[in-house]
C-alpha cells in the first residue's frame, strides 16, 4: 500500500478528500503535491462539492426560510432539498470508491479534476 506525505494509506486519504466535502479537498490538495491519486480526488471533491454546497445553502438555507412565507418559495425549498440529497449520495459514492482504490471519475467534473491533478 502506498503511503502519503501525511503517512496514511493512499486509499484512506483519498476517501478523506471527500469527508468534509470541499474543505478536506482543499486541505489535501495543498498538502499532497506529489501524489496524483490524492490530487485527483481532492480536485474532484473541490470541483463538485463547492458549487453544490453553495447552491444547497442558497436554496435550502436562505429560501428554506421562505417556505413559511408563501407558496412561491416552496419550489425553491424543494430544489434545495434535492441538491442536498444529491450531495449526500455523491459523498457516499465517492468516499467508497476512493477507499476501495478506484479512481472513479464523474462525468465532466472527473475530466477537469484529472487535468488539474496532472499539472
Amino acid at each position: 500500500m502506498t503511503k502519503t506525505k501525511l503517512g496514511f494509506n493512499q486509499n484512506f486519504e483519498g476517501a478523506f478528500c471527500y469527508l468534509l466535502l470541499w474543505l478536506s479537498g482543499i486541505v489535501l490538495y495543498l498538502i499532497e503535491d506529489d501524489n496524483k491519486y490524492i490530487k485527483f480526488h481532492a480536485a474532484q471533491s473541490i470541483i463538485i462539492f463547492l458549487p453544490l454546497t453553495v447552491i444547497g445553502v442558497l436554496f435550502g438555507g436562505m429560501f428554506g426560510v421562505g417556505f413559511f412565507w408563501g407558496r412561491q418559495f416552496i419550489f425553491l425549498w424543494y430544489i434545495g432539498r434535492v441538491i442536498w440529497l444529491i450531495i449526500f449520495i455523491l459523498w457516499l459514492l465517492l468516499m467508497y470508491k476512493a477507499f476501495t482504490g478506484k479512481k472513479y471519475k464523474l462525468p465532466i467534473v472527473g475530466e477537469m479534476a484529472e487535468e488539474e491533478s496532472n499539472i
